[in-house]
């Protein structure tokens, strides 16, 4: 069995050169949070996972926010709305293709709770759910089985520490022909002598075995000599990044480093397949746009300045890259439905390490 410890840098693997944040995964920028619901039991193999960007009211109190759309092959709902308006009025759950519009009704019911004037004295809310397809090979996506209840608990249960590999959103997934999942990772960003953080999250539901890079060597061919690749084939997965930083970006410049997920995607070594939902969406949380504005409806705003955007798209990439490697180590092997079984990146250790 892999260990439920090991890491990239539990290796000796260090992607990229910037520093990582205290504990290297998205939460390290304040105030964001994710919980997990797992639902593993034999050919049930799915759940939820929500992240919070702030602890305040999402919708009272928007973040600027930006999606990129790699290749299109998803499901996702609301990115209409965020690409429009450029704001995040909600929690972001991911969840598999079939529980989108399960876990949207779970997410509005949440807003409306906490939000009494939406739809009443105010307009109505834009949940954020994202998803991968978990179906292909572990999970009986077919069963519906993630409930609203579900998504309420992943909602109740976030927290800066949480679980990654194969749990909430990513139990059944499978990434590079492996266990895949939940992965995270972060990066300190320095600007004018102040350090910001850029953490991002996956749900990683990628790639064929034999492209597998880790740190730039091509591990996956060695891999597939020990093992039968059940995914041989196109690539046909999915993977959703999730982008936070409490820098001052605004949605264009958001939707600019969004775009940089590709490169640490494509690093790990998918090309992107035509049947695949690759999607990122990045979200600033440094200064957050009121819902209704006051007596002054002009707002003074800081901004980070383009000649250090550089520094993000490189921390965006690193802490991308590191991400899906980090969910790919952490996953454990499963067996899912019709005896189907994912072995697990752990199980390799000698493979991995130069």
């Amino acid at each position: 069995m892999a260990s439920p410890t090991l890491t990239p840098r539990s290796l000796g693997i260090v992607v990229g050169e910037m520093p990582a944040g205290p504990a290297n995964r998205i939460t390290d920028v304040p105030g964001v949070a994710v919980g997990h619901v797992t639902l593993s039991d034999g050919p049930v193999q799915t759940g939820v996972t929500a992240v919070r960007f702030h602890d305040g009211n999402a919708f009272r109190e928007k973040l600027p926010a930006a999606a990129h759309v790699l290749n299109g092959f998803g499901k996702s709902i609301g990115l209409v709305q965020v690409e429009e308006l450029g704001t995040l009025e909600t929690a972001v759950v991911l969840t598999n293709t079939l529980s989108v519009g399960t876990a949207a009704t779970a997410l509005v019911r949440h807003m409306l709770e906490t939000t009494p004037e939406i739809g009443d004295t105010t307009g109505t809310v834009n949940p954020v759910v994202m998803e991968c397809n978990d179906g292909a090979w572990l999970n009986d996506i077919r069963g519906l089985h993630v409930q609203e209840s579900h998504v309420r608990a992943a909602l109740d249960a976030v927290a800066p520490a949480f679980e990654q590999g194969n749990v909430g959103a990513g139990t059944g997934m499978s990434c590079y022909g492996l266990a895949g999942g939940i992965g995270s990772a972060s990066r300190i960003v320095r600007v004018s002598k102040r350090d910001y953080t850029l953490g991002v999250l996956t749900l990683c539901n990628m790639g064929r075995l034999e492209d597998l890079r880790i740190d730039g060597r091509p591990v996956g061919p060695a891999i597939a000599e020990r093992i039968a690749e059940e995914s041989a084939g196109a690539e046909k997965g999915s993977i959703i990044v999730l982008i936070a930083t409490d820098a001052p970006l605004d949605a264009r410049q958001l939707r600019r480093v969004a775009t940089r997920a590709g490169a640490g995607i494509v690093r790990t070594g998918s090309h992107l397949g035509s049947g695949s939902g690759d999607i990122a969406l990045a979200v600033s949380t440094a200064e957050p746009i009121p819902h209704a504005p006051k007596n002054n409806k002009v707002m003074t705003r800081s901004v980070l300045h383009e000649d250090a955007i550089d520094r993000f798209f490189r921390a965006a990439i690193e802490a991308t890259e590191e991400a899906i490697l980090s969910a790919l180590l952490a996953a454990q092997p499963r067996t899912g439905k019709q005896g189907r079984v994912r072995r697990a990146l752990g199980e390799f250790v000698e493979v991995l390490v130069p």
